[in-house]
């Protein structure tokens, strides 16, 4: 089960570093949200994944036998919920830049930057 986990983390980081290295903005955002996905899911398969066991631990008990570790699985629901909030935020930026610029190439968004001069 783990294998497959670690096949589908590969294929999200490769999917988003090829959207993240393309010239366009939007895509540059999607390929943000799949890294992150592929980021929560290294850190939910890292806490190892237990099949059926709850995260409680018998009364009495010294040391968990078979428990799942609850750890992980609050840390990726907090970063859902930042990821979710930094997806918003950049959506809006980019609604703004198509607004302002009628472009979303960053090589048409420069507004600072003097034209280059054919030689």
């Amino acid at each position: 089960m783990e294998v497959l986990f670690a096949i589908t983390i590969g294929v999200l980081v490769a999917a988003s570093v090829y959207l993240m290295l393309s010239n366009h903005l939007l895509r540059f955002i999607f390929g943000l949200v799949l890294i992150s996905n592929a980021a929560n899911l290294t850190i939910f398969v890292a806490g190892r994944l237990t099949d059926g066991a709850p995260p409680l631990i018998p009364v009495g008990a010294d040391a968990p036998v078979i428990a799942a570790n609850a750890l992980p699985q609050a840390l990726v629901l907090t970063a859902i919920v930042i990821g979710f909030g930094l997806f918003a935020f950049a959506i809006v930026l980019v609604f703004r830049a198509w607004t302002s610029l009628n472009s979303l190439t960053p090589d048409e968004m420069r507004l600072a930057e003097p034209e280059e001069t054919p030689k």
